[in-house]
């Protein structure tokens, strides 16, 4: 293996590693409100992001993609999309969490490369192998053992898992740096965000100095510390490998959430559940060796002996 694949590895791993654990992070809030928490986060994000953008200079990039962008409204669209996208998915694992949903969170993050695949068939009309086409009914058999038994829809895990594939589709439109797209993506929905925390505040309900030092940092900071692993980690990491890899790797984030919700935080993990994670997980197995070169030469050398 050479050793920038290594690197790319341990930085990509890195970044869905940490982003596995932030279930901790919004644990130490859960006497805050959700729409608060998303506030601060994204009020403090959009501050950290034009901080990190001085530092790194990157001001003169940000105005010239801002130029450009005034001649593209269709980017200007997608990055509106993206933004209210991101925010409510934010928003819903932040709930989800502080209100002992985390295995389902998880869930909801092994069900999105699937997702993906499926806004790639019907809207960029991409068409799907055999493997591929299976893996998708195994999980949807996984997410309907999980409708019957709950008696109702797992719209927690639906829901992140199709609101961030929708966010990863509205973000193939605009090519931009990752520094500068979250920069961008922040400011859209920074006023609202504001203009939420003014109206809290004035009704005095605002947990935002109110309750303790330990509280107000975390708030203030909970837009940097999620933003980090995405500049630092992943953005250098994917570069180096293969998006195989990748889509390997990326299972790392669920299945960290997944123990935590178990083992850490007690949430109760039935064998309705473990039977519809199961069919899941080998959904997950077949769609990912689909997309590995082994498989596809396999294929190539099978069509052409059936030839």
């Amino acid at each position: 293996m050479k050793e920038s694949t290594k690197v790319g590895i341990m930085y990509t791993g890195s970044a869905y590693l940490l982003w596995g654990l932030f279930p901790i992070y919004w644990k130490w809030l859960e006497h805050v409100a959700a729409d608060e928490i998303l506030a601060n986060r994204v009020f403090w994000s959009f501050v950290s992001m034009v901080l990190f953008l001085l530092v790194t200079r990157k001001i003169r990039e940000l105005k010239a993609t801002l130029k450009v962008m005034k001649t593209k409204p269709k980017q200007v669209a997608a990055l509106i999309v993206a933004s209210l996208l991101v925010s409510f998915n934010w928003f819903l694992f932040i709930w989800a969490v502080n209100h002992d949903r985390i295995i389902e969170t998880s869930l909801g993050y092994y069900i999105n490369p699937l997702m993906t695949v499926l806004l790639g068939v019907f809207i960029l009309k991409e068409s799907l192998s055999k493997a591929q086409i299976f893996s998708f009914i195994l999980a949807m058999g996984g997410v309907l053992v999980l409708t019957i038994s709950y008696g109702q829809f797992p719209w927690i895990s639906l829901g992140l898992a199709v609101t961030f594939a929708l966010y990863g589709l509205a973000k193939k439109m605009i090519q931009v740096d990752a520094a500068i797209g979250l920069t961008l993506e922040t400011a859209v929905v920074t006023p609202a965000a504001l203009a939420f925390l003014v109206f809290t505040y004035m009704n005095g309900n605002l947990s935002l100095f109110s309750y303790s030092v330990s509280t107000d940092l975390l708030l203030m900071i909970g837009g940097t510390v999620t933003a980090l692993p995405l500049l630092l980690l992943f953005a250098q990491g994917a570069q180096k490998i293969p998006l195989y890899m990748i889509g390997f790797l990326q299972y790392v984030t669920p299945t960290m959430t997944l123990l935590l919700g178990v083992f850490v935080y007690d949430e109760p993990f039935t064998s309705v559940q473990l039977t519809a994670f199961s069919f899941i997980w080998m959904a997950l197995l077949l769609f990912t060796l689909s997309q590995t070169k082994w498989y596809q030469q396999k294929q190539f050398v099978l069509k052409n002996d059936h030839h």
